[in-house]
């Protein structure tokens, strides 16, 4: 079972002779879609962005330990709670991984790969049955031995002056870190929303976890920048600009390095040099993006926006506000690249 803050809570169900209904929590704050059209601009301030996209990659995280690839977020997924967190929803798209023995255990010693960039996890399993789960996989992280602090426990591996006795490994100390993530589990579907679409899986090479990193990026852009950054004319150019296209940012809202290089780091459109690819979400909970998140108390954290009481009336408005404000309805203003 799923049981998680920022997931959805099965209470109970029902069923008729035409019907099967799910009691789950009512999110009265909507969407992310419909509150970002309400917002100046239509867009978010970088810091509410570091807010809803620390919750979800949370969420992420702790349905890749469950064995699934979500493979829909997008902002209309993303329901705002009555307390103003979020609640990531829709998993009719979502990946469950065949949960077979564990793999062994497998040492990365490159820091530049533990960054998520380099590192490429290689497999031969291209359809949802062969899966190469890396569900207890102990990664050594040389030179960080005496760092405490972490989100996980974890051990601390030393011996004679300070390295293992024996190895190649620097002797300022390893440290293991528990990867419990699936990040080299492979599918061949073609499933998402056209704009948030992985290249490998609009070139058919088969996909895995890091397609969830992808589309993290796509919803981090969309909410600073009002836009996604592949949208073509129709969904053939926007496939075509998805593998082809160099990313590329607007001029306007100004946007801080960290948030571009985020961006940039999680749009590899190599998967296996995605930020992500190797370590999951570990790696990109330490991207100077989220400098300052207490990872541990995001529960407690202010958010942005609180939603009102909630009124049949004021939902019934709201959501015909929402219809006529949509993006395909209302005629946008030219996009400025640089």
């Amino acid at each position: 079972a799923v049981d998680h803050p920022f997931l959805p809570r099965l209470y109970g169900v029902a069923e008729g002779d035409r019907w099967s209904c799910l009691l789950t929590e009512f999110c009265p704050g909507g969407d992310l879609h419909v509150l970002r059209q309400r917002q100046p601009h239509r867009r978010f301030t970088e810091s509410a962005v570091r807010f809803y996209a620390a919750e979800v990659v949370a969420a992420l995280e702790y349905i890749h330990m469950m064995d699934i690839v979500y493979r829909d977020l997008k902002p209309e997924n993303v329901l705002v709670r009555a307390d103003g967190h979020i609640m990531l929803t829709d998993f009719d798209l979502s990946l469950k991984c065949d949960p077979t023995a564990p793999t062994p255990a497998h040492v990365i010693s490159d820091p530049i790969a533990l960054a998520g960039s380099h590192y490429s996890a290689s497999s031969s399993c291209i359809i949802p049955s062969c899966i190469v789960p890396a569900v207890s996989c102990f990664q050594l992280f040389p030179g960080r031995g005496r760092r405490r602090r972490h989100r996980r426990k974890k051990k601390t591996a030393s011996g004679g002056g300070g390295g293992i006795s024996g190895s190649s490994f620097p002797a300022g100390g390893l440290e293991l870190e528990f990867v419990a993530e699936p990040v080299e589990l492979r599918s061949m579907s073609f499933v998402g929303t056209h704009e948030y679409l992985a290249p490998e899986i609009v070139s058919g090479e088969g996909h895995g976890s890091s397609v969830d990193w992808w589309t993290l990026g796509v919803f981090v852009f969309e909410l600073l920048y009002g836009v996604t950054p592949f949208k073509g004319y129709d969904n053939e150019m926007t496939l075509a600009n998805i593998v082809a296209r160099a990313l590329e940012f607007p001029r306007d809202p100004p946007v801080s390095s960290a948030a571009k290089d985020l961006v940039t780091s999680l749009l590899a459109k190599d998967p296996t040099r995605r930020l992500g690819a190797t370590v999951g979400a570990a790696a990109i909970k330490r991207h100077p993006f989220f400098s300052g998140v207490n990872w541990a108390l995001l529960r407690c954290a202010t958010p942005p926006y609180v939603p009102p009481p909630f009124s049949v009336a004021a939902a019934t408005a709201a959501a015909a506000a929402a219809d006529m404000s949509d993006d395909d309805s209302c005629p946008g203003t030219p996009v400025e690249y640089y």
